[in-house]
């Protein structure tokens, strides 16, 4: 029994190994490490495909639709919540962490998809929000109603308002306080996000255990790992500055501890804008804080570099984020479910995004960003969309692709906040996109001008070899044979042009190199030699080769163009 506990220590021990470590053994540790090298679909149950008929997606649906994204390529599901909600906030006002929504089907619907999900060698990752509850949650009901309950102290009180009860919203422009007054309880309580979701106390121990046994329950069920929503109000220390608040860093740690043990290869991805100087605190000194973050950061800079050409700010941006722990890894997009955040741009830069990509008032949001869909941002305009997807597939890290962008779905601006950005897939041109049988969905398909589901969709998109769906599924599988980009080391390369960003990555003595024009106008650039063995690039996006000359290689870009080059050799 000794030996078989030493075991497994040994085995879990490979996953909280050392930055220096995951770099110097024989056996690169980094490749046992499947999130760093894997492609994580972002998508809602409800929004997905229906099967009942009731106008809602649910889990069957989704399941039948595990053959259409196992043939696009992808790794990993997202799945947004999924548990019992009210719906104010589109499920992530959860009002019961250990159930499904009927809505959605029933624990036996879920753990069918679990199954088949794994068949097809699938991957899921759920939301999971453990900064705040639904007011609806029976512990916040049992709180309010009784001050000596033991759930009054899992939420932050206080008995006379705080000075600084309207700082700190997590919705500024829409939000009006971060404390409101309840008449049952007769004290303010504590809200980051909307009135109708108070947070949780995790300065209480028993709150603490409580979000471990939440973690268990479903890695119990099968799932690879959590996104973990607001990371940084999970560890605000409750009634600090409102502005800059003092954190608990060791609740990370104790999070990363138990998925962990529970389960060797569990992955936690963390929702944390933040800035470069603090990404040491949430990844951990020596990596044993979250696996991985969506880099926010650098994420406004690529907007900023698409909508100006310029390209400097961009490269700064991923300079300042490069330095993180061996086994961490960063996750970068374009779009997901939430506004495109501009907050950390100058007013300057950021108003040059807004004219760029969404001048009109309500195109933007929470006096920081932009919640429209990727196509209509960029007009629709085939070579710009292919550039931005290249480049998020091609970035120092895990691409996380929206789903919807596969086809280039547009977006509603009538529906109210992020709401607009997630409408229901569109399968066909039949009535209803092909998402439900139902006389009328639970939220509008999109029936307007050219993102009309009449013209975009993937039956449409499947028989014309040329879609925007085929290009992307022949780009995840040229990422999936790179897997120098999740694993190796990288460095920017000057090439003679400002709006031209080149990147190369090295690994177990293979190299590629990804460049991309952020100019509408062609460019010429020089991409150096970097040994004499190098006489050769082969491009893996459009089949050609450039033999090294003594100014190294010439290569040209059209307007908004990109190429993948393998160095070397045509395979790996």
């Amino acid at each position: 029994m000794k030996r078989l506990y030493c075991c497994y220590f040994l085995l879990c021990s490979l996953f909280l190994v050392s930055p220096a470590r995951a770099q110097n053994t024989a056996h690169d540790i980094n490749e046992e490490l499947w999130y760093k090298n894997c492609v994580i679909y972002s998508l809602e149950v409800g929004t997905f495909r229906d099967s009942d008929g009731d106008g809602v997606g649910d889990f069957e649906g989704l399941t039948g639709q595990l053959d259409y994204l196992k043939s696009l390529g992808i790794d990993a599901i997202w799945l947004a919540p999924f548990q019992s909600s009210p719906k104010l906030d589109d499920g992530y006002d959860v009002a019961n962490y250990y159930d499904v929504d009927p809505q959605y089907g029933s624990p036996g619907d879920f753990a069918e998809f679990m199954y088949q999900a794994n068949k097809h060698g699938i991957r899921v990752i759920m939301d999971l929000v453990l900064n705040h509850t639904s007011d609806q949650h029976p512990w916040f009901k049992q709180a309010r109603e009784d001050k000596n309950s033991r759930y009054r102290n899992w939420y932050v009180w206080s008995k006379e308002r705080p000075q600084d009860w309207n700082k700190g919203m997590a919705f500024p422009g829409v939000q009006k306080e971060t404390w409101t007054y309840d008449k049952k309880a007769g004290e303010y309580y504590f809200h980051r996000f909307y009135n109708f979701q108070p947070d949780l106390n995790f300065e209480n121990p028993d709150v603490r255990t409580e979000a471990q046994r939440i973690l268990g329950f479903w890695m119990n069920q099968g799932v690879s790992g959590f996104r973990l929503d607001a990371v940084p109000f999970i560890i605000d220390l409750p009634k600090t500055s409102a502005e800059k608040p003092e954190h608990m860093f060791e609740l990370i740690t104790e999070f990363r501890r138990f998925v962990q043990w529970r389960k060797g290869d569990a992955l936690i991805l963390g929702e944390a804008n933040v800035m470069p100087d603090e990404n040491k605190e949430y990844f951990g000194e020596q990596g044993d804080r979250m696996h991985t973050m969506f880099n926010f950061y650098a994420n406004q800079y690529l907007f900023y570099a698409m909508a100006t050409g310029e390209v400097q700010p961009f490269k700064k941006a991923l300079t300042d984020t490069k330095k993180i722990p061996g086994t961490a890894q960063w996750a970068y997009f374009l779009r997901n479910h939430d506004e495109i955040d501009l907050g950390r741009l100058t007013e300057e830069q950021r108003n040059k995004v807004y004219q760029a990509f969404g001048p009109e008032k309500d195109m933007q949001l929470y006096d920081r960003g932009i919640r429209r869909r990727l196509a209509p941002m960029l007009g629709n305009d085939r070579k710009r969309l292919e550039l931005a997807y290249s480049l998020v597939f091609s970035l120092p890290g895990t691409p996380v692709i929206r789903y919807g962008d596969e086809i280039g779905m547009g977006d509603d601006l009538q529906l109210k906040e992020r709401i607009a950005v997630r409408t229901p897939m569109q399968w066909t041109a039949q009535k209803n996109a092909g998402f439900t049988s139902a006389h009328k969905p639970f939220r509008p398909v999109i029936d307007k001008e050219s993102f009309s589901y009449r013209q975009i969709n993937v039956a449409t998109q499947r028989q014309d070899p040329n879609s925007l769906l085929n290009w992307t599924a022949n780009l995840i599988r040229i990422r999936r044979e790179c897997p120098e980009i999740g694993l190796g080391e990288w460095q920017l390369l000057e090439v003679g042009s400002p709006e031209v960003l080149a990147i190369r990555y090295d690994y177990q003595g293979k190299a590629v190199v990804m460049v991309h024009n952020f100019s509408k106008e062609a460019r010429q650039i020089q991409l150096p030699v970097q040994s004499e063995k190098e006489k050769e690039l082969f491009s893996l996006t459009q089949n050609n080769k450039l033999t090294a000359t003594n100014n190294g290689y010439a290569v040209r870009l059209e307007g908004y163009g990109y190429n993948w080059f393998r160095v070397g050799s045509a395979i790996r």
